[in-house]
């Protein structure tokens, strides 16, 4: 599945849903789904500067995708990294970097978070985005 094709299909899951509340009560739903960073990764390196919240995320290159795993002792948050997972998880360097990211208007998300949280998925989108990048230039 595309990276496009991600997300639509979360734009049609949060057009299913007539408000925010129940748009947040998907989004907590989504992070528990996320799968969870192995602990040995949930160090002071692999926490995403400049989020509220703690959130730890880790990548790996293999078979030349890039395979992402994240925690945050956020429930909100929690969620957020893990719609960032799941659209950005699995695809090359080159998606990665590229990915315009729109559902995330489309949705609504940016408008229905608080400063600080939104300025924490500005922050998650530029870390996947830098670990893609870093992925690209080692294979370069």
């Amino acid at each position: 599945m595309t990276i496009e094709e991600t997300e639509q299909e979360i734009i049609d899951e949060f057009e299913l849903f007539d408000d925010w509340m129940q748009k947040y009560e998907h989004l907590i739903e989504l992070g528990k789904s996320l799968p969870i960073i192995d602990t040995k990764y949930k160090t002071d390196d692999k926490l995403i500067k400049g989020c509220q919240a703690q959130v730890w995320l880790h990548s790996e290159l293999k078979d030349g995708k890039v395979i992402y795993t994240a925690d945050s002792d956020a429930i909100i948050t929690k969620g957020m990294v893990a719609l960032m997972v799941r659209v950005l998880s699995n695809h090359t360097p080159d998606e990665i970097i590229n990915a315009k990211l729109d559902f995330i208007d489309k949705i609504g998300l940016k408008q229905h978070l608080s400063p600080t949280r939104s300025n924490g998925l500005v922050s998650m989108i530029k870390q996947m985005k830098m670990d893609a990048l870093a992925y690209k230039v080692k294979r370069e």
